[in-house]
């Protein structure tokens, strides 16, 4: 069977010292083509492995921003079905590893065995689900295993007493949330996000990336320290929203490369 692109992406970050870039966009808002046009010019500004995001009329786990970017595009008749025929085009122009982030009542609306044969087929390298807790992960995980796709764990400091079970089972990369606001400064990350990452890596055996509010460049950069990979989504989202989906590609582009920029120093 061959390697899944998000373990092989990661292990080429690791073997050339570099930590992994991961991009979220709102799949679909400022149009299809905007979305298209976004991933190609975030792989070509150093993004290593790409979040969609699934737009949902309820997403609880989002800010004000992606809230307004879902709306956007569901309002602009963005579906899953058109997700995935997006993917597909996608898959003819880059290899980059792909990731559905979404909602779980979505999928058992598509029909959980459908949506994951149909990750396999198009493209899709794993999904995350933030609505999911990991004692349920069951309800998925028998059908993202049959087709290869990985259902990637989410912890947070709150996660306390579970950091072992979530981190020494997950599987693709850790995914390390924080709700606390980025605040800037390094001493406030020393103090906060040590001991929680120290936790982190004493019981998880693959990458950890983190993301919450990482706003810029000089934040990417804090929060690399920590991990194997940082997470970007607002501030791409807010892109989209400023400019509108001919102009917003080229603009995600260039901030991209600061971002890459910024952890390659």
């Amino acid at each position: 069977m061959t390697k899944n692109r998000i373990d092989a992406k990661l292990e080429q970050c690791k073997a050339q010292g570099k930590k992994a870039l991961i991009p979220f966009i709102t799949s679909g808002d400022g149009g299809f083509d905007c979305t298209e046009q976004s991933v190609l010019e975030m792989v070509k500004n150093g993004a290593d492995l790409i979040e969609l995001g699934v737009p949902f009329s309820d997403p609880i786990a989002e800010g004000p921003v992606i809230q307004r970017a879902s709306e956007r595009a569901l309002q602009g008749g963005t579906t899953l079905v058109g997700i995935f025929e997006m993917v597909r085009r996608l898959r003819k122009q880059t290899d980059v590893p792909l990731l559905l982030m979404m909602y779980l009542n979505t999928i058992f609306r598509f029909g959980t065995d459908r949506f994951f044969q149909l990750c396999q087929e198009c493209g899709i390298d794993g999904v995350i689900v933030p609505d999911i807790p990991y004692e349920e992960k069951d309800e998925i995980q028998g059908s993202a295993d049959q087709y290869g796709v990985h259902n990637i764990s989410l912890v947070t400091p709150a996660s306390e007493d579970r950091i072992q079970m979530i981190a020494s089972e997950a599987t693709g990369f850790l995914y390390c949330v924080s709700s606390n606001g980025v605040t800037g400064v390094r001493d406030a990350y020393q103090t906060e996000f040590q001991p929680f990452f120290d936790k982190i890596h004493k019981y998880a055996k693959i990458p950890c990336a983190v993301g919450f509010g990482i706003s810029g460049p000089e934040a990417a950069k804090i929060m690399s320290q920590y991990c194997d990979g940082v997470i970007v989504g607002s501030a791409i989202v807010r892109l989209v929203e400023q400019y509108g989906g001919q102009a917003a590609p080229k603009e995600i582009g260039a901030f991209v490369k600061s971002l890459r920029d910024a952890l390659d120093q």
